[in-house]
């Protein structure tokens, strides 16, 4: 397929034919459509959404969050090794910290994954945060739609882990793992409790060397905290692992790990129930989005709150006063 994206050419029957025959080109391609912000881009990405759907819905989707510098690019690229070696193929997600001043993104996530990056059976996307609340691409549900229906069976998103409301990986994945950093406590770690009580998996990290045994002191301790805790999935405990992301062989238990809480999840019908609730979530964000759009749009509401904006900046108006010029008074219930 010659046809660029944005070109007057461009097929969506044939972006959607080659993406489902795995052709990693049609994949980023059609990434790069879903992630676009362009009005005119909007209604081929749901088109496009629509040929492809019955082929969704079949991988393993796996979020991984932590602080930075906690090794999350290291442990996604053994992780992903380790499994492209077991005969999986592999998608990352890789959410970028956008600047918030520029909008820019760093987007070094394959420079950071040295052996993925060369890996045929692997697919790594790097998409700029651009703000969005917890540090997850606004269109990352959707670009995890794509990398299902192009055969990839195991989907790893990578959030940013910078303490902002992480939870909502959650809302899209399957397994949630949170890495810790030996010694921390998560107050320090700029952890919250929300974070914990949605995780399936605690993983401490660099338990190696001079590290190991407090690596070790620091999982019990998270072990106790979890106690007290109301479990994310019922029925399953959440494990806390040691490990170093530099070794191969500390893949095994954790992969293991995200297979029994899978099984588990199969068995008593939390995966469905899941599933079900990350449909309603998506609906809802995207209904959110769409009324906004719709705001916007209007010329007549769009000059009304960019004057109503400069006036909260100089606080000549109270927030609540400028919502009721825009949308009239709340009413009353009697």
């Amino acid at each position: 397929m010659s046809a660029h994206t944005n070109g007057p050419a461009f097929d969506l029957d044939d972006l959607a034919r080659d993406l489902k025959a795995g052709q990693r080109a049609a994949l980023a391609r059609a990434i790069t459509l879903i992630e676009s912000r362009k009005p005119e881009h909007r209604a081929r990405a749901h088109k496009l959404l629509q040929l492809v759907l019955a082929d969704t819905g079949k991988s393993l989707r796996i979020g991984i969050s932590g602080v930075p510098g906690v090794g999350k690019s290291t442990l996604i690229d053994m992780l992903g090794s380790y499994l492209t070696g077991r005969g999986h193929k592999v998608a990352v997600l890789a959410v970028d910290p956008s600047s918030v001043r520029t909008g820019g993104s760093i987007l070094g996530d394959k420079t950071r994954m040295a052996q993925l990056s060369i890996d045929r059976n692997a697919f790594i996307r790097p998409s700029p945060a651009a703000g969005t609340l917890g540090g997850v691409a606004a269109k990352t549900r959707e670009s995890l739609l794509l990398c299902e229906a192009a055969g990839f069976d195991i989907i790893l998103v990578e959030t940013v882990g910078v303490g902002q409301s992480e939870t909502s990986v959650a809302n899209m994945v399957d397994f949630f793992m949170v890495l810790m950093l030996p010694g921390a406590g998560d107050e320090l770690q700029g952890i919250k409790k929300g974070i914990l009580e949605v995780a399936d998996m605690l993983v401490v990290n660099k338990a190696d060397g001079d590290n190991r045994e407090l690596a070790l002191s620091t999982a019990s301790s998270y072990r106790r905290a979890l106690e007290l805790l109301m479990p994310n999935t019922p029925g399953w405990t959440p494990p806390v692992q040691t490990m170093s992301a530099l070794k191969l062989e500390d893949m095994a238990p954790l992969w293991q790990n995200a297979l029994d809480h899978h099984e588990t999840c199969r068995s008593n019908g939390a995966f469905e129930a899941r599933r079900n609730a990350q449909r309603v979530d998506w609906f809802k964000d995207q209904l959110m989005q769409r009324l906004i759009d719709q705001l916007y749009q209007d010329r007549e509401k769009a000059a009304l709150m960019k004057t109503l904006e400069a006036e909260v900046q100089q606080g000549s108006i109270e927030v609540t006063t400028a919502l009721e010029r825009l949308f009239g008074p709340m009413p009353l219930n009697d």
